[in-house]
């Protein structure tokens, strides 16, 4: 059986792609690529079937993951297919839960940051649209940390499961 994770942001073009990208790679190195399915999508529909932001790309590539990536806004009927949904900050986050159909998919949702004990109290990852390359640079850290406990937490999960 999958297990599902979605990562969402506002436009689906800088910080939930980046995230996608990512933790698809640490469960492809984990083995866990055939029982993970990772995808991501925005809040809002903006930049629906809009390619990652050309920044985005840039870092992603540069550091050896793949930039490819289509925009999509996040539906409400996802819920009952996704077994986690991660919000990239809380503004996101409140936004999920109140799109939740149930206390149960309310649950499903978890901010990014949660699961890095470096990030303290300040669990959002800043919106990089609106700055330079270094803000994108900076979110990819920010991403590439936290990916780690995710990892650790939807290993635990997913222990047994067969793809």
């Amino acid at each position: 059986m999958i297990y599902r994770v979605c990562f969402v942001c506002t436009g689906n073009i800088c910080r939930s792609p980046m995230a996608e990208s990512v933790f698809r790679a640490r469960t492809a190195e984990a083995g866990l690529d055939g029982v993970v399915e990772v995808d991501s999508a925005g809040t809002g529909g903006w930049h629906e079937g809009d390619s990652a932001d050309p920044r985005t790309v840039s870092v992603l590539e540069e550091h050896g993951y793949d930039g490819a990536h289509t925009a999509r806004q996040f539906q409400p009927s996802w819920f009952s297919r996704l077994d986690l949904v991660i919000a990239l900050d809380t503004g996101h986050l409140k936004a999920l839960r109140r799109l939740a159909p149930t206390p149960e998919d309310a649950a499903k949702v978890r901010l990014l940051r949660s699961y890095d004990p470096a990030a303290g109290d300040d669990l959002d990852v800043p919106d990089p649209y609106y700055g330079g390359l270094d803000g994108f640079e900076e979110c990819l850290e920010m991403v590439e940390a936290a990916s780690e406990g995710l990892l650790g937490a939807v290993r635990e999960q997913t222990e047994g499961r067969v793809a």
